[in-house]
């Protein structure tokens, strides 16, 4: 197969994982004989101290060139402390998601056992954990209508029927995958928005028996992912509330630097890590790259290439298993090894299978 990536690190940490994240693919690809060539954009706050644009047209159109994205990060604290700035990193972010269609994140989180006791949570709570949540992530407060003075502001949860529909058909699509089981959160019992939610969704858990559709609270839903994490195996929610609880989600497993994702929808996929920047690590070479190599392994499946895939988590949890870890997950008294330590061993294990 004939890859076309395109790559972006963007900010803090990014550039760093990035790199592991292309080595673990170019040696995946070498390994089972596809062509990879990778073209590199700028975004974020890299993007406007360059351009002066967090997404400029040349990334778009680079993204669009492309059959997938591998995406890092972007932020920068010298945006983040001064609210009064009008153009922010992260609006580049929300640019490629509208700009791609990329109305559906795919965020999969799953424990592993021996990184259990760094977990926040009681080990018995979250062994076994293993569930999706599902954002849509074009639509709602993020995208609304917005204004703001010195007194007073407001952001507008707008969704549309067409909006809720295609979102909950992938949550049924992934749900009829897996254990055929849909968790649809909402706040119905205050947000018209959240009540048109649950009405469409209740009309379409009529047209999908084969799923068990229930109905949480997003407070609830909170609470319970803590209390009994395994309860859940595919989670649909709208923007805001998707948010908020994949990252409360990402604490279950004990590091944000385990976790990717997918954000699918019109036009080009793209493929990151669900953490930040990190700005005070950067070039300290001290970033978990596990989280950009499993969105490396995500890009694979999305093109049906599984054994890629598999291969690419049997290295991580190689790695892990034998504590070839980054520091905030490597065990008392282990050896110490860095973001290019870690993913060379990866490539190494890949390349010796």
């Amino acid at each position: 197969m004939n890859l076309k990536i395109a790559v972006l690190p963007g900010d803090g940490i990014g550039p760093e994982i990035s790199e592991q994240g292309v080595a673990v693919m170019t040696a995946v690809c070498k390994k089972f004989g596809h062509t990879v060539t990778y073209e590199y954009a700028l975004c974020g706050a890299d993007a406007i101290d360059k351009v002066v644009d967090p997404f400029p047209e040349e990334t778009f159109q680079t993204c669009m060139r492309a059959d997938a994205v591998l995406f890092s990060a972007v932020g920068d604290p010298k945006y983040d402390n001064d609210p009064t700035s009008p153009v922010r990193p992260e609006q580049g972010l929300l640019a490629m998601r509208k700009r791609l269609g990329l109305y559906a994140n795919i965020r999969p989180i799953e424990t592993f056992d021996c990184l259990l006791h760094k977990s926040p949570l009681k080990d018995e709570l979250v062994r076994g954990a293993d569930f999706i949540c599902i954002r849509e992530l074009t639509g709602g407060m993020y995208f609304g209508e917005k204004y703001q003075d010195n007194d007073k502001a407001y952001d507008t949860n707008f969704y549309s029927r067409p909006e809720i529909e295609r979102i909950l058909r992938v949550g049924y699509d992934y749900a009829r995958r897996r254990k055929k089981h849909l968790t649809v959160v909402d706040k119905a019992n205050v947000l018209a928005s959240s009540r048109l939610w649950r009405q469409i969704a209740k009309e379409m858990a009529v047209l999908n028996p084969d799923v068990l559709t229930d109905f949480m609270f997003v407070d609830n839903a909170s609470m319970r992912m803590v209390q009994e994490p395994t309860f859940f195996d595919v989670i649909v929610t709208e923007n805001t509330f998707g948010d908020i609880l994949t990252d409360e989600g990402s604490c279950i497993t004990g590091s944000m630097g385990l976790l990717p994702s997918a954000s699918t929808g019109e036009h080009t996929p793209v493929f990151e890590p669900v953490h930040g920047s990190w700005p005070q690590a950067k070039g300290q070479n001290i970033a978990n790259p596990l989280a950009q190599i499993l969105s490396v392994a995500m890009l694979f499946e999305h093109f049906n290439l599984d054994a890629e895939g598999r291969l690419i988590r049997e290295a991580v949890s190689a790695s892990l298993n034998k504590k070839i870890r980054t520091p905030e997950i490597q065990v008392e008294g282990g050896a110490h090894y860095g973001t290019r330590e870690v993913g060379a061993w990866i490539v190494d294990y890949i390349n010796a299978v």
